[in-house]
């Protein structure tokens, strides 16, 4: 419960006001941060333990209680051949890093490179052909190192060998000039029956010239380039009248009247900007009859032009209207119907409908229950939404903002170290001490689950002691015999000079006394504690110097 009390006061008086960017992710495999927060003051990031931060000095700090990476592999040898050391690492992360101030983030250990006995180079390949025909060119050759892919190193000098080549007269080939500019168009405008104006450049082959002995090849494709003037406008196309129609039937059934006739500006039609025929498109003829003339309409005037040039999605589209006259022969009299008339344009397109924002939506509910959390609001290009050609909204569809609960978010527990074993006891007596007696007893060592606070989950599932049968051993007088060297400690310091190791003979204990199992079950016994062995004379200890130790960072 102390331990429980102590970590979470840690947690929440932690106590910094510096700015740092929020992560909602932080790594351990690479200690690194991600999915982006936003700036906030290190206190209000770290409500939750499974986010993290980065501070202006920069690297990534986790959020959570203080717990060790995994050692890494062991690095290469220092050297290739001969001693030297390799290396693992660890690092702490989490608030607090001071928890881990007692255990070791480097370790080393000797070792001795294999590159020595290497076969080295293989003998070198045949030369190459060379690489010109004519003129200053190379040929190499080649050799592999057949030593292991890391000991590259094993093998000095180059792979590769070049030698300049017999240098023989080579042919200038004909080179092309630059093109020259572009000539003026052939024209001023596109002619409506589809002629349209050129332009050239030219280029000759003199960048070199071919030589003549050796002979040079010539220039491959053509010294003229035409191209068409296609951006010109199109030529303006004045307007043609075509011939007069036969006259129509007289205007009255008898009496004086009007004959009407009619002709086209279409012989060519205006295009282009070009003038409209001059002159009216209709005429009439009097024509006779012997009764009282009434009143009667021309006929209708050409179209007048369209009122816009595209058609809107909503209200009235463009519109043309044209005229006719009412004649009266008599001076008096009236004509029946309209004397104009309006009717759709043919032939126009849609009006473009650029895309307009519609509002931001509010912002969406917190997505956490504690610690801090992005919002988001969105909106639409529906305002209108872009139709018949028309650019879309600039800009994004979403933004976002902070927001606080101000609780702090449950910590998870963490197993905590093995403790060391515990004396080894009598299993029916504790009291009593089975100190260098032929009896079994057992023992036992603990860890605890840290740091879990405010409801988060408990450690995983595994035991939280472990026992084991045992004889207690310690500082008893046991007989032994010279069993070689025990292995080499490690390289001590890890970086920098003056780091050592060590190693002590072995004196064997001789347990022939003792079962090696204990119990109805047989479960194989641990020898406990340091006995007193007698090998005869004192045991020796050797020391050796780690050497090609890297420096420390």
């Amino acid at each position: 419960m102390d331990v429980f009390w102590c970590t979470l006061l840690l947690l929440l008086h932690f106590h910094t006001t510096d700015g740092v960017q929020c992560f909602s992710r932080f790594v351990p495999s690479s200690l690194t941060c991600e999915g982006v927060i936003g700036e906030v003051d290190q206190d209000t990031c770290c409500l939750n333990p499974k986010y993290g931060f980065m501070s202006e000095n920069g690297g990534c700090h986790s959020c959570g209680p203080p717990t060790w990476t995994s050692w890494s592999d062991w690095s290469q040898c220092t050297t290739l051949c001969g001693e030297g050391v390799r290396l693992r690492r660890r690092s702490c992360y989490g608030i607090s890093q001071s928890a881990c101030a007692t255990g070791d983030k480097l370790q080393a250990e000797a070792c001795n490179g294999t590159c020595c006995d290497g076969e080295g180079w293989s003998p070198w390949s045949d030369w190459s052909a060379c690489s010109v025909s004519c003129g200053e060119g190379v040929k190499h050759r080649k050799r592999k190192c057949s030593a292991q892919q890391e000991c590259v190193l094993a093998c000095p000098g180059d792979s590769e060998e070049t030698q300049a080549c017999p240098v023989l007269t080579c042919p200038d080939h004909g080179g092309w000039s630059v093109w020259a500019d572009w000539s003026e168009c052939s024209g001023t405008c596109i002619h409506h029956q589809g002629n349209v104006p050129t332009r050239v450049r030219r280029r000759s082959c003199s960048s070199p010239p071919p030589s003549v002995q050796p002979p040079g090849d010539g220039c491959p494709g053509d010294s003229v380039h035409t191209q068409q003037c296609t951006e010109l406008p199109n030529c303006a196309v004045d307007g043609g009248w075509g011939p007069w129609s036969d006259p129509g039937p007289c205007s009255v059934s008898c009496g004086e009247g009007l004959q009407l006739s009619h002709r086209s500006c279409d012989q060519p039609p205006t295009q282009y900007g070009g003038r409209y025929c001059d002159g009216p498109s209709t005429r009439t003829s009097v024509c006779k009859s012997p009764c009282p003339v009434p009143s009667f309409w021309t006929g209708w005037s050409e179209w007048s032009e369209c009122s816009g040039t595209c058609l809107p999605d909503e209200g009235r589209p463009p519109q043309r209207t044209r005229q006719r006259l009412c004649i009266t022969p008599g001076g008096s009299g009236t004509c029946e119907g309209p004397t104009h008339e309006s009717g759709p344009c043919p032939g126009l397109d849609y009006c473009k409908v650029h895309g307009s924002w519609g509002p931001w939506s509010a912002f969406s509910a917190c997505p956490v229950t504690c610690g801090v959390g992005l919002q988001t609001s969105t909106r639409s290009c529906n305002s209108p939404a872009p139709k018949h050609g028309g650019q879309r909204c600039p800009g994004d569809t979403s933004r976002f903002q902070m927001c606080n609960t101000q609780h702090q978010c449950p910590v998870d527990g963490v197993w905590s170290e093995w403790s060391p074993w515990e004396p080894c006891q009598d299993v029916y007596e504790p009291d009593e001490s089975i100190n260098c007696e032929n009896l079994g007893g057992t023992q036992s060592r603990q860890r605890y689950c840290l740091h879990r606070a405010l409801g988060g989950a408990a450690c995983p599932l595994e035991p939280l002691s472990e026992t084991r049968v045992c004889y207690d051993v310690d500082g008893c007088y046991v007989k032994g015999q010279w069993a070689g060297w025990e292995p080499w400690s490690q390289c001590k310091p890890p970086c920098g000079a003056g780091s050592k190791r060590s190693r002590k003979a072995w004196c064997k204990p001789d347990f022939k006394d003792y079962s090696l199992t204990i119990g109805l079950r047989e479960e194989p016994a641990t020898f406990f504690g340091e006995p007193v062995v007698d090998c005869g004379p004192p045991a020796t200890r050797e020391k050796a110097k780690c050497v090609n130790v890297p420096p420390c960072e």
